[in-house]
């Protein structure tokens, strides 16, 4: 028998070998390890003597000990590919962020639909945000405020949702910028137009900056029929503000329109008391629904680095306008322009209360001759 031969020679898979048949199978191969394949005939005509079933026993441990090695290997390569997917799952833990309800997270959003944009925070599992978490005004669709590869910041408001996903708002982000505009505009008093969306008993529901707040109906000022206003627009005025309340509440008795308001010009002179200290400067309030900003750099002609030294609430002056926005119900005031003398207002504010309307005098007749003079020389004041 040759080699082609003893390579056509099958077994079944019951001749499974033993420790004892695998020592014989050695016995009988040595002279073929011993001489090379010289011996081939020789070994193969001694085999030929044997009984066959030893011979299909030694060719089958001979054929299947590379295959045990190959499954000895294939069992070493699994174990490490555990090891590596445990390594992987410890760097993902350690990597990827951890969310609780009101954080702030920044996202890029990958997939779009008509309910939801999903966004990749960095998390394990991705993050959505519903359409009616997508804004403040209130669409039907997710598409129609965001889109893919959008980067923006949203509030986490739900950290542990369906299989561990992150619930998202970016409502609740545009909520946060509305109060502190309105904190803004309570702060300097401003006359401001709410639209009535609502009525009951108590009052009425206006939106004001995209929120919603109430005029209670002692804040109202005198109609026929307040259903009529209804879907209206009406100017109305801070009296609360509680953002952690989601609290607001308007005066539209306070809120004087426009035509009603007396008109000042340039130059004239209003008393005022001093309603809040600002580090830019003092509001005033003039009367009558109107007030005023004297800004720093409007107290005098000497530098001032702290309102609050020279000036304080309760305090009362006179101030000269320098604008006036009659819509919004404020003005820009100075009380630089009354001083007698360059600093007086930080000396001896009391000289600048007694000669305002002589210091407001001399301004006038010197803005008027700047206006005839520019007028002569053909440009237009």
């Amino acid at each position: 028998m040759n080699l082609a031969a003893l390579s056509n020679v099958s077994c079944s898979s019951t001749d499974v070998p033993t420790t004892r048949s695998r020592a014989h199978c050695t016995q009988h191969l040595q002279p073929i390890r011993q001489f090379g394949c010289g011996c081939l005939r020789l070994s193969t005509r001694q085999l030929q003597r044997s009984r066959k079933q030893k011979f299909d026993t030694c060719f089958v441990a001979a054929v299947e000990a590379p295959s045990a090695a190959s499954r000895e290997l294939d069992a070493s390569q699994e174990l490490n590919t555990q090891d590596l997917y445990k390594r992987f799952e410890q760097l993902l833990g350690q990597y990827s962020y951890s969310y609780k309800q009101g954080d702030k997270v920044k996202g890029i959003v990958f997939r779009v639909d008509q309910r939801a944009a999903y966004v990749d925070v960095g998390a394990k599992a991705a993050a959505s945000c519903p359409s009616e978490e997508c804004s403040l005004v209130g669409v039907q669709r997710a598409t129609q405020v965001l889109k893919v590869d959008d980067e923006r910041e949203f509030i986490v408001v739900r950290d542990e949702y369906k299989g561990g996903e992150i619930r998202l708002s970016l409502r609740k982000i545009e909520e946060e910028i509305c109060w502190k505009r309105v904190a803004q505009l309570q702060e300097e008093n401003v006359t401001v137009i709410g639209k009535v969306v609502s009525i009951n008993k108590g009052g009425l529901m206006v939106e004001v900056e995209n929120l919603r707040g109430f005029v209670p109906m002692s804040q109202l000022p005198i109609v026929a029929n307040v259903d009529d206003l209804m879907d209206q627009n009406m100017p109305v005025k801070f009296l609360e503000i509680d953002q952690e309340k989601e609290r607001l509440v308007f005066s539209a008795r306070k809120a004087v329109d426009s035509k009603q308001l007396k008109t000042y010009n340039i130059g004239d002179v209003a008393e005022g008391i001093i309603q809040s200290i600002k580090p830019y400067g003092a509001f005033v309030d003039l009367g009558k629904g109107m007030s005023g900003l004297l800004h720093i750099s409007q107290i005098s002609f000497d530098r001032i680095t702290n309102v609050g030294s020279i000036l304080s609430e309760g305090d009362k002056l006179k101030v000269m306008i320098l604008s006036q926005d009659k819509d919004r119900g404020r003005m820009s005031l100075s009380t630089k322009k009354l001083e007698p003398t360059p600093g007086d207002m930080l000396r001896d504010p009391q000289k600048v209360y007694e000669r305002a309307d002589e210091m407001a005098q001399a301004f006038r007749e010197r803005l008027a001759q700047a206006e005839a003079t520019a007028r002569a020389e053909g440009v237009q004041f």
